[in-house]
């Protein structure tokens, strides 16, 4: 029978849950323990796909082709499986599932109640995923925090699952921060055990206590807490402040977590195996040569925008054994002041994907003087389409070039809307979404990048390259070396004679493991680490034996 670990959250939100069910998946599947996931996200949008990146960080856009929360992106990363539509829940999809149902008769007429219809739908969606995926454990993190009243419905559903599949088949986990008194040089557990209260009221007793701080917890710290909150004295779990989240699993087992976790639920458990990943963590921590990428986005205030993009290249830059110092460049920003400014020191550039006109000029202008200082250049998605237009603007003579998303009426749309994207009228899973095939032309960089002739890549646009320039671009330099199966659609695109300078209309960045850098991000860093630049001089390309 399948268990479960329900993982809430206390005191603040953002003290880490995402990452902390990514580690807990970590250390059980380090056990030889089958591990799925589930994030319920209380607010009501359907998905988090029209919702401002500021408001929600980035769109982690599932194999399946579904736009969910970025703790996907973690818990992929971390436990290194792929996860579809059932792994990602909000109140509004249950909402529309129950008011759905009832407009269709379903209930016979009775009054549709939170308890027990919304809560049973909430149920249902854990137990599907338990179905579908076939895991031995569904670890299920509770967005927000105890207290929240959007959150009650769900809180009130993982209550319930401890009858619906037995209480040895159910761990509680609550997620707190003690918060630090300067004045008084003081942790306090006040904040924690006024949760637990919390949580205790709703009826769920929580079987480990995880208390995140930015110091040492004591002895004595514990002790309270474990008093105050009855619970035993190896539950109570402390997370100091890591220096880098990929510590957290390691961490947690030190203190014994995952022997809890097997004990209670009577798992049938491995000896634990995390050599590889104590040695990746080692790489990470250990000093390193560093390699300066510059990301022109339209989100920068916000890195949780990019937070995939910034892992696929932290994991490249451990392979090769390098930090990677990030620029994070508001794209507004080099348009206003112009590129050199932010980018003449600079090792590699990268603009990632985004909707919208604002910051696209700015964007165009990275692309120019990564082109004219052979500075290596990563497009992802939006990262393309500029790449296109300062092309075709500069190489090609169309100085209105552009794209139909930005300029309804430029006489040259390079960038155009897809065909099968003309008559939708609706927002929010309706783009090209998820993977689909690209077809590597033979004698390209692509081609030799993957050592492949075939990819599957996770996509999320609506606009594309426009095929009536494919020729002319192909005059200039700029080739297609990713194709759809057809032939119809431009997935890659490089440009020849230069160093690197590849964009392409999908999004690389969530299939990359710490273990596993994906080949585009990979070959990018190791061209931005053979790039020697002197003050805002040009880029001088090193000798490779």
């Amino acid at each position: 029978m399948t268990a479960y670990v329900f993982v809430t959250g206390g005191v603040i939100s953002s003290v880490g849950k995402g990452i902390t069910v990514a580690s807990i998946g970590r250390i059980l599947e380090s056990r030889g323990i089958s591990v799925s996931v589930l994030k319920l996200d209380p607010y009501l949008n359907v998905d988090p796909g029209t919702m401002s990146p500021y408001q929600h960080g980035e769109v982690f856009v599932t194999g399946d082709g579904s736009e969910t929360d970025l703790d996907l992106g973690h818990y992929e990363r971390f436990i290194d499986i792929d996860l579809t539509s059932s792994s990602n829940v909000t109140a509004g999809q249950i909402y529309s599932e129950v008011i759905g149902r009832e407009r269709r008769g379903e209930f016979l007429g009775g009054t549709i109640q939170s308890v027990p219809h919304v809560t049973d739908a909430i149920k249902n969606r854990i137990l599907t995923l338990a179905n579908e995926s076939r895991a031995q454990v569904i670890v299920v993190e509770v967005g927000g925090t105890v207290g929240d009243i959007e959150g009650q419905p769900f809180l009130e559903a993982i209550r319930q699952m401890r009858n619906a599949v037995g209480r040895d088949n159910v761990f509680y986990v609550h997620l707190t921060y003690l918060p630090y008194i300067k004045a008084t040089g003081e942790l306090k557990t006040k904040p924690t055990q006024h949760s637990v209260r919390e949580l205790r009221s709703i009826g769920i007793h929580p079987d480990a206590i995880l208390c995140r701080s930015d110091y040492e917890v004591s002895e004595e710290i514990r002790r309270k807490i474990t008093i105050h909150c009855d619970v035993s004295s190896d539950g109570v779990i402390t997370l100091p402040t890591a220096d880098t989240v990929y510590e957290v699993p390691l961490i947690l087992e030190q203190q014994g977590l995952s022997d809890i976790i097997v004990k209670s639920l009577d798992l049938p458990a491995e000896s634990l195996d995390l050599k590889d990943w104590s040695n990746m963590v080692e790489v990470v921590k250990s000093p390193k040569d560093k390699v300066k990428i510059g990301v022109v986005g339209k989100y920068v205030d916000l890195q949780d925008s990019y937070i995939s993009v910034k892992e696929a290249l932290v994991h490249a830059g451990l392979f090769y054994e390098r930090d990677i110092e990030f620029e994070w460049i508001p794209a507004e920003d080099v348009e206003e002041t112009g590129p050199e400014r932010y980018l003449s020191s600079v090792e590699g550039i990268v603009v990632p994907g985004g909707f919208g006109p604002r910051g696209v000029e700015g964007m165009v202008a990275s692309v120019r003087y990564a082109r004219e200082q052979s500075i290596p250049y990563l497009g992802l998605c939006l990262g393309l389409q500029v790449m296109v237009i300062e092309i075709a603007r500069t190489l090609l003579g169309k100085n209105m070039a552009n794209s139909t998303e930005f300029d309804p009426s430029t006489p040259d749309p390079v960038i155009d809307l897809m065909e099968d994207q003309r008559s939708i009228e609706t927002m929010g899973g309706t783009m090209r979404l998820g993977i689909y095939p690209c077809t590597l032309v033979e004698d390209s960089l692509a081609r030799k990048i993957y050592a492949e002739d075939r990819v599957d890549e996770r996509h999320r646009h609506r606009f594309e390259f426009n095929n009536k320039y494919r020729d002319s671009m192909q005059s200039v330099g700029l080739c297609a070396s990713g194709v759809s199966p057809d032939n119809q659609l431009v997935e890659i695109m490089e440009l020849r004679d230069h160093p690197f300078m590849v964009g392409v209309q999908f999004h690389p960045e969530f299939l990359s493991r710490p273990d596993r850098p994906h080949p585009l991000f990979r070959e990018f860093i190791s061209m931005a680490t053979r790039i020697v630049r002197e003050g805002g001089q040009h880029m001088m390309p090193l000798e490779v034996a």
